[in-house]
């Protein structure tokens, strides 16, 4: 594991910096951006310090690599900062690829009581909505049925969508009550001024006029598309963040040479189980809570920590936190996660010991070197830059490695 608890000691024994470039051995998911047993990481710790120290102290170092030995594409010197739920709503991830442009919206008041009656009931439950995913220049119904089977794949009945295109002869001619021929002609001498109209099927369910209010605050215009999930958040979210992904990547809407870098910030320090209901730690449990011991009093769920990411292109490169250096503090966070007391002392033993003397506000990061290697190279997998890398099962293949224990090991 990461040394997180050993660099904390660190600061309370009196030392208010620290860095190394430190191994780290996990048992990770087998994926594209992880290696399945170890990784390297920059890591860092200091004390008396705040969010924005950390923020300000890292940012030129990363700046200054990617600015080094990104092969000259272009690096983003204004790190936006995004808080956990708004990166969930807008692109549907913590770690989002902001090279994209696109950013979902809520558009559930469209739909409300509307005459498509899948999204009409779905809004009748409680904690439900209706997203959009903006797709500028994607407004052909080729496109659409093409992201709809996208949708399917991912395990999703589809995806409701609209574009928008010039207004045809005939639909002149179903609102003056006109030939189509003579909707023609009118149209060729300017008589009838063309514009445009909605098509495909939550169009024709839900009208001109909720159809018109959905272009107007996605700011779309004449060759565009939007595409639509509903539910609940937790259940669509991941599949319209592949959504917006694939979008972008098949419009040209992503600029491929760029690094754009933003900081996910204010996530929440709990997360309760689906089936069970139990409360337990979202992410890092020795994290300072916002608003410290008093806002621990209230729904867990809806306490934030001080806890942050860096995403870059889609990856995550950095997680770090402002860490609970108050031993009451962290007491009372790890009761709300069903650790009482003794157990606490049990488990964390010897940073419990160290918070009796007294500890120093303190804080860090740690930058994953590996992926880092991986965006600059330009590779898909981290396999790529990792010498003599292990498979997927976590297997060393020309070493035999892990190999059965002989009977007298």
């Amino acid at each position: 594991q990461a040394p997180q608890l050993f660099k904390q000691l660190i600061m309370v024994s009196g030392f208010d910096k620290y860095f190394q470039i430190a191994p780290c051995f996990r048992d990770e998911d087998p994926r594209a951006d992880r290696s399945p047993t170890d990784f390297y990481q920059l890591d860092l710790e200091m004390s008396f310090v705040e969010q924005q120290d950390v923020f300000d102290t890292i940012q030129p170092v990363l700046q200054g690599i990617f600015e080094e030995f990104g092969k000259g594409r272009k690096v983003d010197t204004e790190w936006e900062e995004i808080s956990f739920r708004d990166s969930a709503k807008w692109y549907g991830t913590d770690k989002p690829d902001l090279r994209n442009p696109i950013k979902m919206q809520d558009v559930s008041e469209h739909f409300r009581g509307s005459g498509f009656a899948i999204f009409a009931k779905i809004l009748e439950q409680d904690g439900t909505e209706i997203r959009a995913i903006p797709a500028k220049t994607g407004g052909s119904r080729k496109f659409c049925d093409r992201m709809n089977a996208f949708a399917q794949k991912e395990g999703l009945p589809g995806m409701g969508y609209i574009f928008w295109r010039e207004k045809t002869a005939d639909a002149v001619a179903q609102e003056l009550s006109i030939t189509v021929k003579e909707a023609q002609a009118k149209l060729k001498s300017g008589e009838v001024e063309g514009g445009m109209e909605a098509a495909g099927p939550l169009a024709k369910n839900i009208g001109p006029e909720r159809t018109e209010a959905i272009r107007q605050q996605l700011g779309l215009e004449v060759g565009d598309a939007a595409f639509f999930l509903g539910g609940k958040p937790k259940a669509f979210e991941a599949v319209a963040g592949k959504a917006r992904v694939e979008i972008g990547d098949q419009l040209g809407l992503t600029d491929k040479d760029r690094f754009a870098f933003a900081w996910i910030v204010d996530f929440p320090m709990y997360e309760a189980d689906e089936e069970t209901g139990k409360i337990d730690f979202s992410h890092n449990p020795f994290s300072m809570p916002q608003g410290g011991i008093e806002a621990l009093s209230g729904d867990p769920l809806e306490v934030l920590g001080y806890q942050y990411d860096l995403s870059c292109n889609g990856y995550e490169l950095i997680s770090g936190a402002i860490r609970n250096h108050k031993l009451d503090v962290m007491i009372k966070a790890f009761e709300l996660a069903g650790y009482d007391e003794a157990e606490v002392h049990k488990r964390f033993g010897g940073l419990v010991n160290a918070f009796q003397y007294g500890a120093p506000p303190h804080g860090g990061c740690a930058a994953g070197i590996d992926r880092i290697v991986m965006l600059l190279a330009d590779e898909a997998n981290i396999r790529e830059v990792i010498m003599f890398p292990m498979n997927q099962r976590a297997e060393d293949l020309m070493m035999n490695a892990p190999s059965e224990p002989e009977s007298d090991q």
